[in-house]
């Protein structure tokens, strides 16, 4: 098959790398088109994955707008040299759109129910919508579920493993105790509802754990004065080696919750709008607690438990339940396109 991957944030880098690798292992040709967003292209540079810069991320309503049209152009182009038997990716917009004028399937992968706008127009026009079987959407159009989260399918056992010696490029010794706190800029077109943690909160998170260990900040904006000393340096492609060791996972971001409890390491996810898997991840394991912003007195209450009664060695035991329920996400992958798609490789 030719497999053309779209890129739109660097979790994306993480959930198609090893499906990358894999089906170029397997003698198929693949094709990368990427969005500037964050750490999006170091990831692929990180990685050596060969890719075609389409565009890089704009802001508000309009800028996405533009955004949208200038990537479905670049994408066709790259389509036309190319000449893709299906494409895939994440939300999938760009590779619907791009699909429905090229008569090209469209794979999408997505697992926010509330990006309603985006949701209504690409899941139709895909060939296939591919969700965890916790998400608790509806999907207009072809509904595939499989028994994983995203981040399944590179923090699987099967994809990866924990190296306490990445920790020394993070400035973190092995054995020492600290948390990660994420804070988000609430520029993607579904985040329109939140309205984010304010100043005085994310100080208050801070100085809470600080009182537990040292505190590392990651921000997709920049941070102000007295948190820019903590600020999370290293390299990102390494960012999992640093989670899977922290003794817990604070803040705005569902992607970077998710990923903390697949590690077994218990996350505090505050945000106005929650997701079918960290709902999943929180009901039947326990290793999310998630609060809106107007809970966040609660939110406080729930991190100052967790530090108080051995966090990690609850999280390990809820992740050894959560792995015995869940599969390898990129192993489902392979065999859903293999099997799915072999007439349409035949007739190119």
């Amino acid at each position: 098959m030719r497999i053309l991957i779209d890129i739109l944030h660097p979790a994306h880098v993480h959930f198609f790398r090893h499906f990358h690798d894999e089906m170029a292992g397997r003698g198929h040709e693949l094709c990368i088109t990427a969005r500037g967003k964050d750490r999006s292209l170091d990831l692929l540079e990180k990685f050596e994955l060969p890719y075609h810069h389409l565009s890089d991320q704009r802001n508000g309503n309009a800028g996405l707008v533009i955004e949208l049209a200038e990537r479905t152009g670049r994408l066709l182009k790259v389509m036309r040299e190319f000449r893709p038997d299906v494409m895939t990716g994440i939300m999938g917009p760009t590779i619907a759109l791009a699909g429905a004028v090229r008569r090209t399937p469209a794979v999408v992968f997505y697992d926010t129910e509330f990006a309603v706008q985006t949701n209504w127009f690409v899941y139709p026009l895909a060939r296939s919508v591919c969700t965890p079987d916790c998400y608790q959407g509806k999907v207009r159009g072809t509904h595939v579920t499989y028994a994983g989260y995203h981040e399944l399918a590179y923090l699987h056992p099967n994809r990866f493993q924990p190296d306490p010696e990445r920790l020394a490029a993070f400035g973190v010794a092995p054995g020492e105790q600290f948390s990660i706190v994420r804070f988000v800029s609430w520029q993607a077109v579904h985040d329109r509802r939140e309205r984010g943690l304010t100043a005085g909160q994310k100080r208050q998170l801070v100085e809470l754990l600080q009182r537990h260990g040292r505190v590392l900040v990651s921000s997709e904006s920049p941070l102000p004065p007295y948190l820019a000393p903590l600020e999370l340096t290293g390299p990102v492609e390494d960012i999992h080696h640093l989670m899977a060791y922290a003794q817990m996972v604070v803040g705005e971001s569902s992607t970077m919750s998710s990923e903390a409890a697949v590690l077994g390491v218990p996350a505090v996810f505050i945000a106005t709008t929650g997701r079918g898997y960290t709902d999943d991840q929180e009901k039947r394991y326990g290793l999310v607690r998630h609060f809106t912003e107007h809970e966040y007195d609660r939110a406080v209450e729930a991190i100052e438990e967790l530090l108080a009664d051995s966090p990690r060695e609850r999280g390990q035991a809820a992740r050894e339940r959560l792995l015995d329920d869940k599969i390898d996400v990129t192993q489902w992958m392979i065999e859903y396109f293999e099997s799915t798609f072999p007439e349409t490789a035949a007739a190119s």
